[in-house]
C-alpha cells in the first residue's frame, strides 16, 4: 500500500491511526486529512519522537493496515 491509498481513504484510516497513536485525539487526525508530513508532525509532538522515529512508525503503520 502507498500513502496516495491511505490519504484517499483517510476517513477510514483514521480509526486505525487512532489505535495505533492513541494520543492523537480525532480532531486532530481530521485536521490531518491524510497528510503523511501533518500526521508525522503530531507523532513527534504527542510522543517526543524523532522525525525518523515517526517516519519509521508511519511506515510500519502503513504495512499492517494493508
Amino acid at each position: 500500500m502507498n500513502w496516495d491509498q491511505v490519504q484517499g481513504n483517510w476517513k477510514q484510516f483514521t480509526g486505525k491511526a487512532k489505535e495505533n497513536w492513541g494520543k492523537l485525539t480525532d480532531d486532530e487526525l481530521q485536521q490531518a486529512e491524510g497528510d503523511r508530513e501533518q500526521l508525522e508532525g503530531l507523532i513527534q509532538a504527542k510522543y517526543g519522537k524523532t522525525k525518523e522515529e515517526a517516519r519509521d512508525e508511519v511506515d510500519d503503520w502503513m504495512k499492517k493496515a494493508s
